[in-house]
């Protein structure tokens, strides 16, 4: 059975909207790694209001390709300890 896709935009913006609630800047203020996690924040952060866009203007193969890329720059950061979680569901650690 093929995918849904508007199922699955639906539920790739859930994710990565709790990612970036539950993703917290892990490296001490005024080092190089704090500016680098907020780079990967602002990256994501970007990606999930560009997917809102593409979700406004009925474009679901695009809302998709940012919700999706969105969370792996949340998922490279949590990887690289940029960010301090603690959810296998949302992250890969």
């Amino acid at each position: 059975m093929a995918a849904d896709l508007n199922e699955k935009v639906k539920r790739y913006e859930r994710l990565l909207r709790e990612a970036l609630e539950k993703a917290k800047v892990a490296p001490i203020p005024q080092s190089h790694m704090y500016t680098v996690a907020g780079d990967y924040r602002n990256m994501a952060s970007s990606y999930y209001n560009d997917g809102l866009h593409f979700v406004e203007i009925d474009d679901p193969v695009n809302a998709l390709v940012c919700f999706s890329y969105g969370h792996a720059w949340l998922d490279a950061g949590a990887r690289l300890g940029l960010f301090d979680v603690d959810d296998d569901v949302l992250f890969t650690i």
